[in-house]
């Protein structure tokens, strides 16, 4: 029996990949609850991320004996560099538009990806999944509209770079088949260092440090690693959808926190593009359930039909 058929393996892996998903949607209002400087915000950040990493692949190194690398080549190098930019565009985004406009437009990641995927790879979408980037196009416009009318679209152009650039590292990690679990937290030292060259004259300013701390040190480790373990027990389409926690919640808890209500035109945007992934997630998994069912089948009975 297959993980993805077995009961008990299929409920592991829809605990692990929602906790990562629940850890990720607190991302946000963490930065916004420690109350400082861009550039501080992003080097407490970044340079937390990384100090696990290094804990993280000394421990498997010299106690489990199991050395994996850090950054696995070249193009281990490349997706690392565009994981590192992708955490300065997805701060600046944070700092410069609404918390909805930022995790509505970073939904559209899936998508960019399989456009990537399409041209580099040569993954054709299915026609569902055409449709669904139609309709995704048209939340996202609706968005960026908004932000052009309030002023935020140096934001959301933040927030688009960043779903393109994690899609484009998403594709190349795919392409290699090399280990990068721990490329996202390694390669946070180069933002990180950016960061470091920037902030005030004064030092580092945030007012409540340890929130990003927190962030930075146990929240961003743990969602990457939840999700990153995911797909060993579930399907691609079920792991993607609980990505979807972090557009849902972090609004939520925004808005509960900060007062931060998003506009009604930003509604009805994230309501298209939230409504349109899990449609296609749904279909997705329904498709996949239908495969294992028939490949379960085939090699349980190989000699009928």
């Amino acid at each position: 029996m297959s993980t993805l058929t077995d009961p008990a393996l299929h409920r592991k892996g829809l605990l692990i990949t929602a906790i990562g998903g629940l850890a990720l949607s607190f991302d946000i209002p963490l930065i916004r609850s420690s109350n400082g400087d861009v550039w501080s915000i992003l080097a407490a950040r970044s340079f937390a991320t990384f100090l696990v990493a290094l804990a993280v692949w000394t421990f498997l190194r010299f106690a489990v004996r199991r050395p994996i690398p850090l950054v696995p080549g070249r193009i281990g190098l490349v997706a690392g560099i565009l994981y590192g930019i992708n955490s300065l565009t997805f701060v600046l985004a944070v700092f410069n538009t609404s918390t909805a406009n930022v995790v509505f437009i970073l939904a559209f990641t899936s998508m960019f990806a399989a456009i990537l995927s399409w041209i580099f790879l040569g993954e054709r979408p299915s026609n569902a999944t055409l449709l669904t980037m139609g309709a995704m196009v048209a939340g996202v416009a609706l968005i960026v509209h908004d932000g052009f009318a309030s002023g935020n679209i140096f934001g959301d152009l933040m927030a688009a770079s960043s779903a393109l650039l994690l899609a484009s590292a998403i594709t190349i990690s795919r392409r290699s088949g090399h280990a990068m679990g721990l490329v996202p937290l390694v390669t946070a030292i180069f933002p990180g260092t950016i960061a470091l060259l920037l902030i005030p004259a004064g030092g580092l300013e945030i007012a409540r440090p340890g929130f990003i701390l927190f962030n930075g040190l146990v929240m961003i480790p743990l969602a990457f690693f939840c999700l990153a373990t995911g797909p060993r027990y579930l399907s691609a389409p079920e792991v993607g959808m609980f990505y979807l926690l972090e557009t849902v919640l972090a609004p939520i808890w925004v808005w509960i926190i900060f007062a931060e209500t998003p506009s009604s035109q930003t509604v009805v945007g994230g309501s298209i593009l939230i409504a349109a992934l899990l449609a296609h997630s749904l279909w997705q998994m329904r498709s996949k359930s239908k495969a294992v069912r028939a490949a379960d089948a085939a090699a349980e009975f190989p000699f009928t039909g």
